[in-house]
C-alpha cells in the first residue's frame, strides 16, 4: 500500500491531515472514521442543499457557495450551522482548502472554480451522486425510485411507510414533504434509505444519469416516457439509460415495475438476475389497484397482493396516478423489509398522507373557487391531473394556466402533446415560453397553441407576459361568474403570480 503523507492514523483510524478524530459513525465500508470538510459548489440547489444537510448530520463540516442565495434552502442551511458564501471565487476556494469539493450541475466549463480545480489538480472533487454513493448509499439497503413522473411523491410515500413501520429509514426527497420533518434525513446507520432516481445527467464531467450511482437494492420504475429533450435524443435514448440502472439491481434485491406501462414492461421483460414484481390495475400484476373511486373530498382504492387483500386506502390525494404511486411505494418498502411477504408492511400511514408541496397542492378551497398549484411540466402529468380534477370538481369550470419552463416544455418538441392535454380544461392560459429568445424558432409557441385550443371549442389565451396573464385571469374569474377550479402548472416560480392570485 502506497503511503500518503497527507493522511495519518490516530488510534488505528485513518485521518486526513489536520483533521481531528471523529467517532460518530463509520466512513464507508473501510471501517475507518474520518471527519471531512466538504465544499458544495452550488449549495442552494434543492438536491445539493439537502445533500449538504445530510453530510452535516453525518458529522462532517460543510460549507459552500452559490449565486442569488435565497430562502427557503438558505434558511435551512444556516440553521444547521452551514456557511454559505456568495458568488464564485477560485482564489477563495484555493485558500479554503476543503478535503473534498462537490461539483453541482450549476457548474460547467468556464466556471471559475471549475477551471481552478482542473488546472490546480490538487483538490479532490466529485459529483453529487458520487458523493452520495461513496459516503452514504454504499452502507445502505436503498430504494431508488425512478421514472418520468411521480418520483418525488413516491419517494416520500415510501419513506413515510418505512418510518411508520419502525424501520428508521433515511431519505432524500427532491421537494418539500408535508409528512416528514425535512427533505433529507440520514436514518439508522446501515438501515434502509429512500432516494429519487433522477435520469438527468450528473455533472459537466459525467454525463451518465444520476441514478447510475445510487446502488439500488429495490428499484421502482414508475413509468418511462420521453423527457429532457436537452440531453436525450428520443425515447430509445431514455430507455437505454433506464436499462443501465436495471442492471445494477442485485440478485437478492427486486425491481418493482409499473405493469400498465408498455415501455417499462419492455425494459424488464429480459431481466433474469433479479425478481421483477409488477404493479397495476390489470389482473396480470402481482400488486393490483382495485375499486378506485374519487369524490370531491378524496379518493380510495384497494391494494391486492397475489390475489389477496393487502389493505384499503382512503385518503385526500387525487387521481389514479397517486394510487399507483402509493402502490409502488408500498410494494417497494414491503419488499425491502420482507421479500417473501411484503404485506407485513402496514398501510395505515397512507390515510393521513398529505403529499409534497407544489404537487396538486390546494391553495384556496371555497365553494365558488378552488386554486391549485402543481409542479407538472410534461404532457402526461398535465393530462392525468386535469382528468382527476374534472372528476373531483364536476360542477366547476376547469381553468388551466401553464408556464412552458423546463428545458423540454420550453421547446416545440412536445407542443402538440401539451395542446392535447390542456384541451381537457375549459379555459387555458399560456405564459410565454421560458428563454424563448435563446431557443429562437425552437421555442414553444404559446400564441399558436392558444389559437388551436380556441379553434377546438375551448378558450385559449396567450398574454404577452406573466403579469398580463394574471390580469386577464383575474378579469375572467371575478366573483359572481360561477364556480371555478383553477390550476397552475409550472416547475418554476411562474413569475410570482400564483401567490398573488391565491392571496
Amino acid at each position: 500500500m502506497v503511503k500518503d503523507p497527507g493522511r495519518r492514523k490516530v488510534a488505528g483510524v485513518l485521518l486526513l491531515a489536520g483533521v481531528e478524530p471523529f467517532s460518530a459513525r463509520p466512513w464507508g465500508r473501510s471501517g475507518f472514521y474520518a471527519r471531512m470538510r466538504i465544499y458544495f459548489m452550488g449549495i442552494c440547489g434543492t438536491a445539493m442543499g439537502n445533500a449538504a444537510l445530510l453530510m452535516r448530520s453525518l458529522g462532517h463540516e460543510v460549507l459552500g457557495a452559490d449565486t442569488g442565495v435565497y430562502p427557503p434552502m438558505s434558511d435551512h442551511l444556516r440553521a444547521a450551522g452551514i456557511e454559505i458564501l456568495e458568488g464564485w471565487s477560485a482564489e477563495r476556494l484555493a485558500q479554503l482548502k476543503p478535503d473534498l469539493v462537490v461539483v453541482g450541475n450549476v457548474a460547467s466549463r468556464g466556471h471559475p472554480e471549475v477551471e481552478w480545480l482542473l488546472e490546480a489538480r490538487s483538490q479532490p472533487y466529485v459529483s453529487l451522486p458520487e458523493l452520495l454513493r461513496t459516503r452514504l448509499l454504499n452502507e445502505r439497503r436503498n430504494i431508488v425510485v425512478a421514472g418520468t413522473h411521480g418520483k418525488t411523491t413516491t419517494t416520500c410515500m415510501a419513506a413515510v411507510l418505512l418510518q411508520a413501520n419502525d424501520a428508521n429509514p433515511g431519505w432524500l426527497v427532491g421537494g418539500v414533504p408535508r409528512d416528514l420533518p425535512d427533505s433529507s434525513h440520514p436514518g439508522k446507520s446501515g438501515g434502509p434509505f429512500v432516494i429519487e432516481g433522477d435520469e438527468y445527467d450528473t455533472a459537466f464531467f459525467d454525463k451518465r444519469s444520476k441514478f447510475i450511482q445510487y446502488l439500488p437494492h429495490v428499484l421502482a420504475i414508475n413509468n418511462c416516457e420521453f423527457d429532457h429533450a436537452d440531453i436525450f435524443r428520443d425515447l430509445d435514448d431514455v430507455l437505454r439509460t433506464f436499462s443501465h440502472v436495471i442492471r445494477l439491481v442485485p440478485r437478492d434485491g427486486a425491481i418493482v415495475a409499473n405493469g400498465d406501462d408498455a415501455n417499462v414492461l419492455g425494459l424488464v421483460q429480459a431481466v433474469t438476475w433479479a425478481p421483477v414484481f409488477r404493479v397495476g390495475t390489470g389482473p396480470g400484476n402481482d400488486a393490483v389497484i382495485a375499486d378506485f373511486q374519487e369524490t370531491a373530498t378524496g379518493s380510495s382504492f384497494t391494494l391486492l397482493w397475489k390475489g389477496r387483500e393487502w389493505g384499503r386506502v382512503q385518503w385526500a390525494l387525487p387521481g389514479l396516478f397517486n394510487a399507483r404511486n402509493a402502490a409502488m411505494a408500498a410494494v417497494s418498502a414491503g419488499l425491502l423489509l420482507d421479500r417473501q411477504d411484503p404485506t407485513k408492511l402496514k398501510l395505515a400511514a397512507l390515510a393521513k398522507f398529505q403529499g409534497v408541496m407544489r404537487r396538486q397542492q390546494v391553495l384556496v378551497d371555497r365553494a365558488d373557487r378552488v386554486v391549485i398549484e402543481d409542479f407538472g411540466h410534461h404532457p402526461t402529468a398535465l393530462k392525468l391531473t386535469l382528468e382527476s380534477l374534472r372528476a373531483r370538481y364536476p360542477q366547476h369550470r376547469l381553468v388551466a394556466c401553464f408556464e412552458p419552463r423546463s428545458n423540454t416544455a420550453a421547446r416545440k418538441v412536445m407542443q402538440d402533446a401539451f395542446r392535447d392535454a390542456l384541451m381537457l380544461a375549459d379555459d387555458v392560459y399560456l405564459a410565454p415560453a421560458h428563454r424563448a429568445d435563446k431557443l429562437g424558432g425552437e421555442s414553444f409557441d404559446s400564441t399558436g397553441v392558444a389559437q388551436a385550443i380556441t379553434a377546438s371549442g375551448r378558450r385559449g389565451f396567450a398574454p404577452a407576459s406573466n403579469d398580463a396573464l394574471l390580469d386577464t385571469l383575474r378579469l375572467h374569474t371575478a366573483e359572481g361568474q360561477g364556480a371555478r377550479c383553477i390550476v397552475f402548472f409550472s416547475n418554476g416560480a411562474f413569475g410570482g403570480i400564483i401567490k398573488k392570485f391565491a392571496s
